[in-house]
């Protein structure tokens, strides 16, 4: 089964036809073809939206100038991830390979996907196990654990510093300032960020340090300062304490959410922001060029933070809670879900119609646009074991119960639950099957 709550701007594309160009509040969204149910991912760029399927298939819906109905393009590929950025995209397969399409990656045709995983000259890194799409590049990162970097590097977002290196290059085009090929940006990478709107990238090592480097006009990469250009990957000396989740980067900001053990050793999450509030998108009402928390009454009951997403300008906070979310920021098309179009500055409540899955909200996603914004539901395939731990999880049954891994590392069930219902990537999965007893 399947729910999507779809609101925002219902332009570029038109995806509901008997609908007004703005909606306010979540609405069901249904496809034609009632077979295409399990999704797994939906984006939204800024003339396009994707719904990608568990079966690895994919529908894209393109803004059409000429007709009101938008163009509708079948993607057969294996899919692993999708991901968007202006007016490019790139899909991952499952077998490791990355294809992209758009000007700044294929400007010959930037129509046809291209096969970038192919270009990296070290034929043994070619499989890729990540992606994330900035604003005109894409970054991949290798099952090997490095990272890589295409497309444009006018802000220094691939990390390509000195003039001499950028002059004798070989894979850059000095005219355009884009690369043509993928470039290796740095080594021991486990994750990857960066944003459909920025031109700005945050690489994670394994030992938690933060590097950074792109545009920083507006203090968005958490360095503490301004400048326009960072262009060497630079590491982040004040990070906030915890486990770096997930970092969300819009156009002009940057939301990390961090994972703490509280004094009660049960885990709790919090939001730190940095960049301009000029749209209101950092959750607090000035500019700040490091990343300090996110402070409101809303985070202080004892619903957890499951999930945040940011578009253009707007962020939305799906937490425990099935009957709300969190959301602040520009709200020209509702896309805030609340109702009208009032931009919020701070954390606000976002009611939220009855869920149809409401027993299962850590199933849930929420995905944001340009001016578009979706809820949807996902649930994903376990085994056996992994089924245990969820009703486990679910019946909080778990003040007792703890696993042992291989390594020897006991972990509290509920804490393994969470990190990889919330957190699900490569490494959550394997960790998973490590488990060998009670």
């Amino acid at each position: 089964m399947n729910e999507i709550l779809f609101f925002g701007s219902n332009e570029n594309p038109r995806l509901l036809l008997n609908k007004s160009e703005k909606i306010t509040k979540p609405i069901q969204f249904k496809f034609e073809n009632e077979n295409e149910k399990q999704i797994k991912q939906i984006l939204s760029g800024i003339y396009s939206t994707i719904f990608l399927f568990k079966n690895g298939k994919a529908i894209e819906y393109l803004r059409n100038p000429n007709q009101q109905n938008p163009e509708k393009i079948q993607i057969e590929e294996n899919i692993q991830k999708v991901s968007v950025g202006s007016g490019n995209e790139a899909i991952l397969t499952k077998e490791g390979n990355v294809f992209a399409k758009g000007i700044d990656i294929n400007p010959k045709n930037s129509k046809e996907f291209i096969n970038i995983s192919s270009l990296i000259e070290d034929t043994n890194d070619r499989i890729i196990q990540d992606i994330a799409y900035g604003y005109q590049s894409i970054y991949l990162l290798t099952s090997n654990q490095n990272a890589y970097g295409i497309g444009s590097n006018k802000y220094g977002q691939l990390s390509l510093s000195s003039k001499i290196i950028i002059k004798k290059h070989k894979n850059l085009n000095r005219k355009t300032r884009k690369s043509e090929k993928p470039i290796l940006m740095m080594k021991n990478v486990s994750k990857i960020f960066s944003g459909s709107y920025s031109n700005f990238v945050f690489l994670l090592n394994s030992n938690q340090e933060l590097f950074v480097c792109g545009n920083n006009r507006f203090g968005s990469l958490g360095l503490g300062f301004r400048k326009k250009q960072i262009r060497k990957l630079t590491k982040i000396q004040n990070i906030p304490k915890g486990e770096i989740i997930d970092i969300q980067c819009g156009n002009n900001y940057s939301i990390m959410l961090i994972e703490n053990e509280n004094e009660d050793e049960n885990l709790k999450r919090k939001l730190y922001s940095c960049g301009n509030h000029r749209f209101n998108g950092l959750g607090k009402n000035e500019n700040t060029y490091e990343f300090t928390e996110i402070k409101s009454s809303l985070f202080e009951n004892d619903d957890n933070i499951l999930e945040i997403s940011i578009g253009y300008y707007h962020t939305l906070i799906l937490t425990s809670n099935t009957k709300q979310m969190i959301g602040f920021g520009l709200n020209l098309f509702g896309q805030l879900g609340t109702g009208d179009t009032k931009r919020q500055s701070i954390p606000i409540q976002i009611e939220l119609p009855e869920l149809r899955f409401n027993e299962d909200i850590y199933n849930y996603h929420v995905s944001c646009g340009n001016y578009k914004s979706f809820l949807y539901y996902s649930p994903p395939s376990f085994s056996n074991l992994e089924e245990d731990l969820i009703k486990i999880f679910r019946r909080k049954e778990f003040c007792d119960i703890s696993f042992k891994t291989k390594n020897g590392e006991i972990i509290e069930a509920h804490k393994l639950i969470l990190k990889y219902r919330l957190n699900q990537n490569q490494n959550q999965n394997e960790k998973l099957q490590e488990i060998i007893s009670k």
